[in-house]
């Protein structure tokens, strides 16, 4: 194996003779003649992204934002910096500074200059924002933002909610990732009614013809778990419980969510731990009347 290293033309503080030499993989710099560590850390100096193409390798700096489909621009703008110096570091003339202010304030005010822009603009602010309160991954998003832009190209966004839509754009980005999000989650954490996201969603999928797989309950199970406050025991147990549903059929049609709930409180009843169905309900976000009639499918199909 071929190590990466640099040979630069300084001398060794030690002995003065040989010239020093940088190990770039492990990031040490010592001597080629008596092998004196100087430094156990440089700075990395390769880039910090991937390209799989020579013109995107061309086209990127070091250590610059990757480019995202959650961002108005996809991160392709630049911006004139907010340091009031030049290129070697020393501070602008009076003149100069205001100059350049002028310049950044128009520079900021041409890059939203298109409807289309404003739009994404607004819509992406609030992605963001539900990025944070429902804790979902950059895949999700970046997804969501796919399926927005796909229906402002399709012109769906005219005349309906920005709201609504980037909020239904991703709920069929966690359907799409099998992320465990309900629609009742999302429309408490972008205020907005469930039934206009639900409308949205159908939208969507009809006219972007967009296929979404069938939620697996197994996926809900360490969420409920989790909220309710169960142990690693009865959750595993619920697990053996889902399976066999699936096996026997009796999963199919049903709300994911109910049905885990339902293996959880049967779990529970099993292993002796002290939940009510009205906890495991709450949890779920499902009526206890739910779990009821799961928990008697299930009971009647496994021969509990």
């Amino acid at each position: 194996m071929v190590k990466d290293i640099s040979v630069f033309g300084e001398r060794c503080p030690r002995c003065g003779k040989g010239s020093m030499v940088t190990d770039n993989s492990s990031g040490e710099m010592f001597c080629g003649n008596c092998g004196f560590v100087v430094s156990e850390r440089i700075e990395e100096l390769g880039p910090e992204w991937r390209a799989f193409s020579k013109e995107e390798h061309e086209d990127r700096s070091r250590a610059g934002i990757p480019t995202s489909l959650a961002m108005h621009d996809m991160g392709l703008a630049t911006i004139i910096g907010p340091v009031d110096k030049d290129a070697s570091g020393k501070p602008l003339s009076a003149s100069m500074k205001s100059t350049i202010e002028r310049l950044r304030t128009w520079d900021s005010r041409s890059q939203v200059h298109e409807p289309v822009d404003r739009n994404f603009r607004q819509a992406f602010s609030e992605l963001d924002r539900l990025k944070d309160k429902l804790a979902v991954g950059d895949a999700v998003i970046e997804k969501a933002a796919y399926v927005y832009r796909k229906a402002l190209e399709k012109g769906l966004v005219r005349g309906r909610s920005i709201s609504a839509l980037v909020a239904a754009a991703l709920y069929a980005a966690c359907r799409d990732t099998e992320t465990p999000r309900t629609l009742k989650d999302i429309a408490n954490a972008s205020n907005i009614k469930k039934k206009d996201v639900a409308r949205c969603y159908r939208l969507l999928i009809r006219e972007l013809d967009l296929k979404m797989p069938v939620v697996d309950p197994v996926k809900c199970v360490a969420r409920i778990a989790s909220k309710a406050g169960l142990s690693e025991k009865t959750k595993r147990k619920a697990l053996e419980i889902l399976k066999k549903a699936e096996e026997g059929k009796i999963s199919a049609g049903k709300d994911p969510m109910g049905l885990a709930a339902a293996a959880l409180y049967v779990a529970c009843v099993m292993n002796g731990e002290n939940k009510t169905q009205k906890d495991v309900a709450e949890a779920a976000g499902v009526t206890e009347v739910t779990i009821r009639n799961r928990y008697k499918g299930l009971k009647t199909h496994l021969k509990l």
